[in-house]
């Protein structure tokens, strides 16, 4: 084997020269040459143990541990070419060795590792290595580097070799961690934490059931520790070795396992350990249900069961009831674990809460006893339909039903929400309730919606009916919708109050039980036919009626999203009513005919917009298209043969000229609520000049409404509109109008409305021309009339906007804009501030309070320092918006950088407390809530303001608003307690 062109002896030499030269410690690089040689072929590994025989011999620990350092090192790389001999010599040397100074130990235990991966290793070896380790090396006493080679070791074993006898010295080895007590060092660069450790040794624990008869006596020790984290860890580790353990591991162990559960469940004040005791019962019911049971083996599973019965099941009938709640959970822990748990318990337990729900007389113990059987219910919901031949509850359905009805009936408001629940969870349970329950609960439905007082009761009632149509839509449309569309439009003598609150109950309550396409079928002609009836009257409540209606449509549109075709039956049925409904009116008020006047009103309009924007923003590209083609033609060519009764009295336009067409100009709104939540891959039909009519609206129309909401659609259409000529063209033929609107004449706020909104549309998509449009809106700040205007356009700019130009109606949105917007524009804030005359400078201060107060607060905590300064300036400012603005900009940096603030904490003890006695309410609460978050900084910066803080806030104590009187008490309390033990 002696390299090409060279005698053997040559080839040994130049072994021992490296062997040499590595040993003495002078090139740790000949190890990775020996290795290339073994595997190459030109030294074998025998040869390399007789050229390591002088350092092997050596009386230095160090030279013997440097000459196995070297073998070790070519073992891992060239164990695979050992043979059987080979391996079997090297073991009985490298476990020799084990006794050899502990320096050289970590080296040994590397050997050990190369040849536990030999395939060769013969039988018998891998136990005599592992008794070797277990004798001769205490584990944990070695560096966490050569402990993890001992696991290595282990674990190579345990994947490739016959079963280990060493079980309990591997257990001893891991165990003694348990449980883990670490704290990471400062600057660790691992960056280990205690929470990986925990669950590293964890799956070691839980990773054999032949630790069991060793683990489960040490976690039955710990949990009756004195140490809560103990505890906790216990109890996780045993819910995770349920998931491999069966039956015969846990045999032995279940009376002691169950008694330390139920007394910490019993006993302690943590809801963290209940909870994991909870989870841990369950975990071990799993468990044992697991099990396959032989013929002739004992039933643990019941006799456990039995056990959390006896000693669980009596508290439940105890008079004063103190242990109610830890029983009904355990037992409820257990049955939850599978059917065949559900069944043993529910059969002792659902028999005895009923019995004990008719005993009791008191409203509070009903609710209590229904509570926890309202909890058994929901279990039996895990498991689907409901058996015939197994289920205690369908044996027990009319003490069941007859409880929970008459919880319905209670005049205890709370035991009325639990039966509502129980309702709900026995109506989803197919096959529970009958066709003529089913009636029943309809009508309790009903009845509690419309005529219960309480109104937590009732909307409780209108959600459960909700929940419940989707499964029974034919009851619910055949029995609850007609009796509520009989009550909207009854007409009985009732006063104005009581009707009104009964016809807004019956609003809602269509609303809620929309849920299924066919419920929805029947519920929106009923509110449609309803908003027309109202729209026909004269009463001055018609606009408050018909806000109302708008708000049950749209919550049936958001209902409807999800369901292509419920979406759709929506969209085609309201949307051409409420466009024909507003051109009916507006046409009226264009010919002074009176009706309908209540449907042009702001707040009406304002209600329809999201009615139409939720009916509109989910449907296919297909339906939306097709729908486009209709609604755009309307208002450019006064095409009205889609709306349904297009009888009008005269033409539709919208966008001409002329005093009487005001009333047509206002529907702009329903366009903008359209257009603006199409999908952004649906075709626009005549943009461009819906586009030129959208702009001169904006900045011509007196109404600021109408103008206002013709700005929001231009820029909801530019926001989307690809980019090329068109857009260009458009945007600059804005630029045009605007310039000039701006300079002067009667229509600079219009002009002004209109920036912001393109401004918006274009800071949004990250368009090029966002940042000349954003120093315009700069420059204006510095205007007297316009500059108050312009500096809470800021806000528009940054916040979230309801009705256009958000994600959920496909606006081109870019992530990180607010950012991109603060990087470019708040230095030149902070320059206009500082440049500013003393009239406007408080226009800067409001526009940067308001970029603040909408940026994540992370990227604010990194800008503080250098604006810090300024935010402090404004508290100074006499604008109450620009006050309340920083204000609550500063109260989470308080929180968040108590470190910087801290520097500053003289001037903001002193302009809190100021602010405290502001004539604006808003102000003193936001004041009194940043003295408050003080206490957050440092003590020691504190208390030496302490007196005079506590003095200063004892006057809005006194004060006449009671939401600053309670503000005031929660903040001089935590001043008073600042610098006491433990705080």
């Amino acid at each position: 084997m002696a390299a090409a062109g060279a005698g053997p002896g040559a080839g040994v030499e130049a072994l021992a020269a490296s062997v040499l030269d590595f040993v003495s410690g002078q090139q740790d690089g000949r190890g990775a040459e020996v290795a290339a040689g073994v595997k190459d072929g030109r030294w074998t590994v025998l040869q390399l143990v007789e050229a390591l025989g002088f350092c092997l011999e050596n009386t230095d620990p160090r030279m013997r541990g440097r000459g196995i350092q070297l073998l070790s090192q070519v073992l891992l790389q060239c164990y695979s070419l050992l043979q059987e001999k080979e391996v079997l010599h090297l073991v009985l040397f490298y476990e020799s060795r084990l006794q050899d100074h502990h320096l050289v130990i970590p080296s040994v235990l590397q050997g050990l590792r190369a040849l536990s991966m030999c395939e060769v290793l013969s039988p018998g070896l891998a136990v005599s290595v592992l008794k070797a380790i277990f004798q001769e090396v205490h584990v944990q006493s070695l560096m966490q580097l050569d402990r993890h080679t001992v696991y290595s070791i282990i674990t190579n074993f345990m994947s490739t070799r016959e079963e280990g006898p060493f079980v309990e010295e591997l257990f001893e080895v891991t165990s003694c961690y348990f449980p883990v007590d670490f704290t990471p060092p400062p600057n660790d660069p691992h960056g280990i934490q205690r929470e990986d450790l925990i669950l590293s040794l964890r799956a070691v624990l839980a990773s054999t059931p032949q630790f069991a008869e060793f683990l489960l006596p040490l976690l039955i020790e710990k949990l009756d520790s004195e140490l809560q984290s103990a505890k906790l860890d216990s109890l996780q580790t045993l819910t995770a070795c349920c998931a491999i353990y069966g039956q015969k591991e846990l045999q032995e162990f279940l009376p002691s396992l169950w008694s330390s559960l139920r007394r910490e469940v019993f006993q302690t004040a943590s809801e963290k350990i209940e909870a994991e005791c909870l989870a841990a019962l369950h975990a071990l019911s799993a468990c044992l249900s697991r099990s396959v049971l032989s013929s002739d083996s004992e039933d643990l599973l019941d006799s456990f069961l039995s056990s959390i019965l006896q000693d669980c099941r009596h508290h439940l009938c105890e008079p004063d009831m103190k242990l109610v709640w830890p029983s009904a959970k355990l037992l409820q822990a257990a049955a939850g674990a599978s059917l065949r748990t559900y069944h043993r318990i529910t059969r002792s337990v659902l028999p005895l809460l009923l019995e004990q729900y008719t005993k009791h007389t008191q409203s509070s113990q009903r609710r209590t006893i229904l509570e926890m059987l309202l909890g058994f219910l929901e279990l039996q919901q895990k498991w689907g339909h409901v058996e015939e031949d197994e289920s205690t509850l369908l044996s027990l359905q009319d003490p069941v039903c007859s409880v929970v009805f008459s919880a319905l009936t209670d005049p205890s408001v709370q035991l009325q929400l639990v039966g509502i629940k129980a309702l709900t969870v026995l109506g989803s349970l197919q096959g529970f309730l009958s066709s003529s329950g089913l009636e029943l609960v309809v009508d309790h439905l009903i009845r509690l919606a419309l005529h219960e007082e309480d109104s937590q009761s009732s909307e409780a009632a209108m959600e459960a009916a909700g929940s419940l149509a989707p499964t029974y839509p034919e009851v619910f449309s055949g029995r609850m919708v007609p009796r509520l569309e009989e009550e909207l439009q009854s007409e009985r003598e009732e006063s104005y109050h009581n009707h009104r609150s009964l016809q807004q109950r019956c609003l809602q309550a269509l609303a809620a039980v929309s849920t299924h396409t066919s419920i929805v079928r029947d519920t929106v002609p009923v509110l449609l036919q309803h908003l027309q009836k109202v729209q026909k009257g004269t009463e001055a409540r018609n606009t408050e009626d018909m806000v109302s209606v708008c708000q049950s449509l749209h919550r049936v549109a958001l209902q409807c999203q999800q369901d292509v075709e419920g979406c759709w039956y929506f969209h085609q049925t309201v949307v051409p009513c409420l466009l024909a409904m507003a051109v009916q009116a507006a046409m009226q008020e264009s010919t002074h005919t009176l009706p309908g006047k209540a449907l042009l009103e702001e707040e009406v309009l304002a209600a329809m917009i999201p009615v139409i924007s939720a009916a509109t923003t989910h449907l296919s590209p297909e339906l939306a298209a097709q729908s486009v083609s209709h609604v755009v033609p309307l208002f450019l060519n006064g095409e009205v043969s889609f709306l349904p009764q297009n009888s009008f009295p005269c033409s539709f336009q919208p966008f001409g000229d002329g005093e009487c067409l005001e009333a047509q100009r206002r529907l702009v709104a329903l366009l903008m609520a359209f257009v603006c939540s199409l999908p952004r891959d649906v075709a626009i039909p005549q943009q461009e000049w819906l586009l030129r009519e959208l702009l001169a609206l904006s900045c011509s129309c007196n109404c600021p409404f109408t103008a206002t909401t013709a700005a929001k659609c231009f820029a909801g259409l530019v926001n989307k509109h690809p980019a090329g000529q068109q857009l260009d063209e458009i945007l600059q033929l804005a630029v045009n109008r605007m310039e000039p609107g701006l300079a002067e004449g009667p229509h600079r706020t219009q002009a002004l409305t209109l920036l912001l909104w393109v401004t918006k549309a274009l800071v949004l998509r990250y368009h090029p021309l966002s940042s000349c449009l954003t120093d315009k809106l700069l420059g204006l700040l510095g205007d007297t009339e316009l500059g108050p205007t312009a500096a809470d356009g800021f806000s528009l700019l940054m916040a979230e906007s309801p009705d256009v130009l958000h994600k959920g109606c496909h606006a081109d949105v870019r992530i990180m804009f607010r950012q991109r917007f603060f990087t470019d524009n708040v230095p030149k804030l902070v320059q206009g501030f500082h440049g500013a005359g003393p009239d406007v400078k408080a226009n800067y201060l409001k526009g940067l309070s308001h970029v603040l107060n909408h940026l994540p607060k992370p990227v604010l905590v990194t800008e503080l320092p250098t604006l810090l300064s300024l935010l402090l300036e404004a508290l100074s400012c006499s604008d109450r918006v620009v006050q309340l603005s920083t204000l609550s900009c500063l109260h989470p940096l308080l929180l968040e950088a108590p470190q910087i603030m801290s520097l500053h904490v003289d001037t903001l003890v002193t302009k809190f407390l100021n602010l405290t006695s502001s004539p604006t309410m808003a102000v003193r609460i936001a004041a009194l809530r940043c003295a408050h978050a003080l206490t957050s900084l440092p003590t020691t910066v504190l208390l030496p303001y302490k007196g005079r803080v506590i003095r200063a806030l004892a006057k809005p104590l006194d004060d006449k608003k009671r939401l600053v009187r309670k503000e005031a008490v929660a903040a001089r309390g935590e001043w008073f307690l600042l610098g006491s033990p433990g705080r």
